[in-house]
């Protein structure tokens, strides 16, 4: 369909339109006239994605003069294979002209894109990184030139380099929409790299979709990113974990293992060093006084050499001179070597410190006799050197490579970062695990790069409430902040809080209660109840694996999960991906042949995060708890203490924000479309406190009658089943009267006149 929002014309992919995703782009609309941040929530399953590329295509297309380049970040491959097939969709109704001009693209890593044989055969993303180097690295090239019987090649990439040399890699990729198996059989079809394809035309494409990394890890994104003009719009979908993600970016652990293989890594360079002083003295020369001139001045390297960059260097300090007493390349080892012995002597602790990065890097200065600018350059020294010496298996070293990383980070940040030094894990004191975590407390150090170079970022999804802590957070200012409802035509979502088992006992995960029997038989007794009267899926979650593995290990030893099987088949995740692979299967298959069943995951697992139980696969959501984090984790006291002096965020205010996220994230994987219904069940009476429900998301909210705030087993049970009588029931899809919940284009134009009226 075709309409017009507020005098543009917008191309739609569907035949109809909720009213929601139509307001949505009335405010995503007016984010892009302001040039400005945008902050919106929308309800899962009504069309985000849709709405969000329908609109800033077509306000690209309707402004030739201010063209606009869509990057979209998703956090897995299948939501990018989602997004994709959305574009592809989109794109079959637009223009012909316009359609033939566009070009949309989805990249990600060489394990998932690369077709060389036997380099695509390695289980590992690394060890496929390391093959495709040792084939296409330049000095790799180089040899085969004069020895090419001896020295092999990827030919994908040599047929890449003769088009990007000739300056026709257009014509290897026509305008349209790639997918990573459409760019696979590209490459297969044309003997072309898809990997190195994709990140060349990334520069040309109208819309690209990757991962958050490539846009948040400074060490991705400044050889991936680096082209994006001001003008992009970033559009970062199911949003609501993003400080994490941003943490994780700049955090780093060192244990004693890394140490170890830091310590290899160290004598096998030496070696090679040793190597090329008998063979090749002048390339080292040549290093030292390209060094001389400044990081920035080693040239643009061939794509194929581009390693991961400075973790945190900004431009001007690339322009300085390498400090002198690391030039050489020995004197460089030495340096690395006494920053190794250095951190080795501060794992020997026995107590749990915690320092800031000014006292730590003053300690390294004082005692390995580093300053805090060698520190700085450590991660492009070691890169350099590495591209001297010709070494192409860098998934080997990867422990020096972590060292490096952790030296430019102290060296470059002194606020919004701790070094905790832990000699074993909490939960875990018999055993003794010695760890170095530099953590990142501030989530605005990642993203703040991408706020000022970009004009339009977009951060959404289905579940930011309280949506105001974000940008404070994030330290940044949207235009537009809007959470929206969803518009049904029937109440298909039943958000229930159950306080209490059948023998009015109360349930909850509270510390010490949590192993209390009364409350292990009741939410027992819950799940058997409810597996004997909800049809086919049934979807638990549980707080975290140990206290998932103690409460299924009581249940055993009560005979209540025998029971539970008398009714449906039980599958549990676990930390293993392809056993959990496995057991998704299993649970899809016994839904599907209407034996029913039940899944136990964990909140902020890989389930909760990723995974759809639309339609038959997930009638019922149980969240047994609230998923605090781990409250007595050093890491998380020290950045609640940094964002309580920082950003005025309370410790209460914030654990109960990202514990009330991460269950409305859980209890969302059951709606998935407003055809769907479901069920979801709150089991813990900490739910039923205001302070704690009101910052569930408010299509949640909205559902939540007060009958349903304080619940018990067996009232619980009487609302399931009469839920699932009323869901039985006939029903107007498209609604009618002042409830329409499907809109075509004739109604838009009708809402469009009263609006002029008005």
């Amino acid at each position: 369909m075709r309409f017009d929002l507020d005098g543009m014309p917008v191309h739609f992919p569907y035949a109809a339109i909720y009213p929601e995703q139509h307001a949505y782009m009335g405010e995503l609309k007016r984010a892009l006239d302001a040039r400005g941040h945008a902050l919106l929530e929308m309800p899962t399953g009504t069309g985000k994605t849709a709405a969000l590329i329908s609109l800033i295509t077509s306000y690209s297309l309707a402004n030739p003069s201010r063209p606009l380049r869509l990057i979209y970040c998703t956090r897995t491959v299948h939501e990018m294979e989602k997004t994709l097939a959305e574009l592809r969709l989109l794109f079959a109704h637009l223009p012909p002209a316009a359609s033939r001009s566009l070009l949309a693209l989805g990249l990600s890593s060489r394990k998932n894109l690369c077709v060389h044989p036997q380099a695509s055969a390695a289980a590992a993303r690394d060890s496929v990184d390391t093959a495709c180097r040792r084939l296409t690295a330049s000095w790799v090239r180089e040899k085969a030139a004069s020895d090419p019987e001896s020295t092999p090649l990827c030919e994908f990439y040599e047929t890449f380099d003769r088009a990007a040399a000739g300056g026709d890699l257009a014509s290897l990729m026509p305008p349209g929409v790639y997918t990573l198996a459409d760019l696979r059989a590209l490459g297969r079809q044309r003997r072309v790299c898809p990997y190195f394809l994709a990140r060349q035309m990334v520069k040309y494409a109208n819309v690209v979709v990757y991962s958050y990394q490539y846009l948040l890890d400074p060490k991705v994104a400044s050889i991936v990113s680096r082209e994006m003009q001001k003008e992009c719009v970033i559009v970062f979908d199911e949003a609501h974990n993003i400080d994490n993600v941003c943490i994780e970016a700049l955090s780093v652990s060192i244990r004693k293992q890394t140490l170890e293989g830091a310590e290899r890594n160290l004598r096998r360079i030496s070696q090679e060093i040793d190597r090329f002083k008998a063979t090749d003295a002048n390339r080292l020369r040549a290093e030292y006084n390209r060094l001389v001139d400044g990081l920035a001045q080693r040239g643009n390297l061939p794509i194929s050499d581009a390693w991961l960059a400075n973790p945190a260097l900004p431009d001007d300090i690339l322009k300085e001179a390498v400090p002198g007493n690391i030039r050489r390349a020995e004197h460089f080892l030495a340096v690395l070597r006494r920053l190794v012995r250095f951190l080795d002597g501060r794992l020997e602790t026995e107590n749990v410190e915690n320092e800031m990065p000014v006292s730590f890097v003053a300690s390294i200065h004082s005692q390995a006799g580093i300053d805090q600018k060698m520190l700085r350059f450590c991660y492009d020294r070691l890169h350099s050197l590495m591209m001297t010496l010709e070494i192409t298996d860098t998934d080997e070293f990867m422990h020096i490579q972590t060292i490096c990383d952790f030296a430019t980070l102290i060296g470059t940040y002194t606020r919004g970062f701790s070094i905790i030094i832990e000699p074993y894990d909490e939960r875990m004191p018999d055993i003794r695990d010695p760890v170095i975590q530099l953590s990142c407390h501030d989530a605005s150090l990642a993203i703040r790069p991408v706020f000022d170079r970009f004009e339009t970022v977009v951060i959404t999804s289905g579940t930011l409430s309280p949506i105001d802590l974000y940008p404070r957070l994030l330290n940044f200012n949207p235009v537009i902040s809007r959470s929206f409802t969803m518009s049904l035509t029937r109440d298909c979502i039943c958000p229930m809080v159950l306080t209490r088992g059948s023998d009015q006992l109360p349930v909850s995960t509270k510390f010490d209660m949590r192993s209390d029997p009364g409350v292990v038989r009741n939410y027992g007794r819950l799940l058997l109840e409810m597996t004997s009267a909800v049809p086919d899926g049934i979807v638990c979650f549980f707080v975290s694996y140990s206290y998932m593995d103690g409460i299924v290990n009581s249940w055993h030893e009560m005979g209540i999960l025998q029971d539970i099987m008398q009714h449906k088949l039980v599958f549990i995740e676990t930390p293993d991906v392809v056993e959990t692979t496995l057991a998704l299967d299993n649970y899809r298959k016994a839904c599907d042949c209407g034996r029913g069943a039940v899944f136990f995951s964990v909140a902020r697992g890989k389930v909760a995060e990723g995974i759809d139980f639309d339609r038959h696969y997930g009638r019922l959501v149980i969240m047994f708890g609230v998923p605090f984090q781990y409250t007595l984790s050093r890491i998380l006291l020290a950045r609640l203490e940094y964002l309580r002096e920082t950003f005025q965020i309370k410790e209460g205010d914030f654990l109960t924000f990202d514990a009330l996220r991460q269950a409305a994230q859980c209890v969302g994987r059951v709606i998935r479309s407003k055809a769907d219904y479901g069920m979801m069940i709150f089991a813990d009476k900490r739910y039923s406190r205001h302070d704690k429900r009101s910052k569930l998301p408010g299509w949640i909210l909205s559902h939540l009658h007060d009958a349903h705030l304080n619940l018990s087993t067996d009232m619980a049970l009487h609302i399931a089943r009469e839920f699932l009588r009323r869901m039985a029931q006939p029903y107007d899809k498209t609604g009618s009267g002042g409830k329409k919940t499907l809109l075509t284009e004739e109604d838009l134009q009708n809402m469009a006149e009263d609006a002029m009226e008005m």
